[in-house]
């Protein structure tokens, strides 16, 4: 029976699609090694599927140690924002698993090799969603064991990564590296500066606009990636984010900080989602790291001191299971890749084989 009212159909039929593992969409995934690193020779990889609660068909890559036996403690890694996995979630990933754990790097909905529509969208639900979707697949791996999952953010998926811990249970352990709150910084602007409500409806009526015109033309408009050419006068965060993104060191052609950016509306959810609001509810632990010099640095302070009650800047701090730590002299993409050769993997390998035992 189909009843029709103007462009709206309601279709009922026996051969109706349903939510079903064997109904899910088949991503067409590439195959040859496209990261912007080196395969290394410790791990074994292939590309693997996931569907997370909304239906949304996820695509990652899957590091495995070699001759591995058993059931293995397992991460799932992410990030940055506006990244893909062939960049840092990678080689994160890559890392870990040559140190012996299980890793998956995943790209989130929307983005990448992931399914999703519109493309290059971003909301605080689904893309905290989207970890919790990959600590599902992972716990019934027969090769993981499900009581030893831990995730790793990068960038703006620190933040979802530490959403994601407050929702969770199942997630033993949290490395938030370089992060960015995204909901913090729709609110209030780098630093405050547009934290207020003038500010924020200013912001609301330009997207309110652009979904109007979006809609019109039937497509949704970019926002641009990193700034390229650079100018002269650009802020030196934006050249060290050129100077990852926009050149071979980082570049990749799926990822819309390399390319042309999200849609001017992706992002609007966050400014009414504050993503840390539960942090202090977070019982397992949690690795904050970022860099001295990071213009960023202040995010990580921010959700060390809602998980904690404790104000600090520029230090490390632990109190409890929550522990801030912070590089000397390191910027925030310096914690992308291995250029400056300052991420603390024996400190994130060591974290996480203390609390997913």
């Amino acid at each position: 029976m189909c009843i029709a009212i103007g462009m709206l159909t309601a279709c009922t039929t026996n051969d109706s699609k349903q939510l079903k593992e064997d109904n899910m969409t088949k991503l067409e995934l590439t195959q040859e090694w496209d990261k912007t690193f080196p395969l290394s020779d410790k791990v074994e990889h292939s590309k693997v599927t996931f569907h997370n609660r909304f239906g949304i068909e996820l695509a990652a890559d899957l590091y495995t140690p070699k001759n591995a036996t058993g059931k293995l403690a397992a991460i799932a890694v992410c990030g940055p924002f506006g990244a893909v996995k062939e960049q840092s979630s990678g080689l994160y990933a890559q890392h870990l698993a040559e140190r012996g754990f299980l890793t998956i790097a995943f790209d989130p909905s929307f983005t990448g090799e992931s399914a999703g529509e519109p493309r290059r969208m971003a909301s605080p639900d689904i893309n905290t969603e989207d970890f919790l979707a990959a600590v599902d697949f992972l716990s019934v791996q027969e090769n993981v064991d499900p009581e030893r999952i831990g995730i790793v953010g990068i960038c703006g998926w620190g933040g979802m990564a530490v959403n994601a811990a407050a929702l969770d249970p199942r997630i033993k352990a949290t490395v938030a590296m370089t992060m960015y709150d995204m909901s913090k910084i729709a609110r209030e602007g780098y630093f405050g500066s547009a934290d207020s409500r003038e500010a924020r409806d200013e912001q609301r009526q330009a997207w309110a606009k652009q979904r109007t015109e979006d809609y019109r033309s039937g497509t949704y408009k970019r926002g641009g990636g990193v700034v390229d050419p650079l100018p002269d006068d650009a802020p030196w965060f934006v050249k060290d984010y050129h100077a990852y993104y926009k050149c071979p060191r980082g570049y990749h052609e799926r990822s819309g900080n390399s390319t042309d950016g999200w849609n001017v509306t992706g992002t609007m959810s966050f400014i009414n989602q504050p993503l840390l609001d539960m942090a202090n509810e977070i019982k397992n632990p949690v690795l904050l790291v970022h860099g001295e010099k990071a213009h960023s640095r202040y995010f990580s302070e921010y959700a060390f001191e809602r998980m904690t009650g404790k104000h600090v800047e520029g230090q490390n701090a632990t109190v409890g299971n929550k522990e801030l730590m912070i590089i000397p002299g390191a910027s925030h993409v310096d914690l992308y890749d291995d250029v400056a050769g300052v991420i603390p993997y024996d400190k994130i390998e060591q974290f996480f084989r203390d609390n997913l035992k």
